[in-house]
């Protein structure tokens, strides 16, 4: 369904796939270059989609708070705090990893439970997906558009 809405299912479809919704956004891309689709374009839109998706974990992780966990799913405070000191130890670099898959989103989603600086955890996202889907496109895209 989304191959049928073009670029704004990649968008979509890359938007998805980086919230907890499990999906492949490196498929989506790969079958847009595959298919014709511009190469700088197709970069561009999966790059955007995908950063929204992981700002929208990162907001999504923001919102939480301790005492939830701790009440509703019977979270240890020395977990969370064991966990934090690993957030901390690697800070906003993490960020860079937000698009690996599975994991990707766990990550976005701490960097707004333990409250990291916003904006840089948006840059360094914004640098990690980018660098990915860059990839992609000059594995996939034909070399004369690139």
């Amino acid at each position: 369904m989304l191959a049928d809405w073009g670029y704004w299912g990649l968008f979509l479809g890359s938007l998805l796939a980086s919230t907890v919704v499990p999906f492949s956004a490196d498929a989506l891309i790969v079958g847009m270059l595959l298919a014709g689709g511009k190469p700088w374009l197709c970069f561009f839109t999966a790059t955007a989609g995908n950063w929204l998706g992981g700002l929208t974990s990162f907001g999504i992780g923001w919102l939480g708070k301790w005492e939830w966990l701790e009440r509703w799913f019977h979270v240890k405070r020395e977990t969370l705090e064991k966990q934090k000191s690993k957030i901390d130890r690697w800070g906003v670099w993490l960020a860079l990893l937000t698009w690996l898959p599975f994991v990707g989103d766990v990550f976005a989603v701490g960097l707004g439970f333990y409250r990291l600086t916003p904006w840089k955890c948006a840059l360094f996202m914004l640098v990690g997906k980018a660098a990915r889907f860059l990839v992609w496109m000059l594995i996939f895209g034909t070399p004369a558009a690139v």
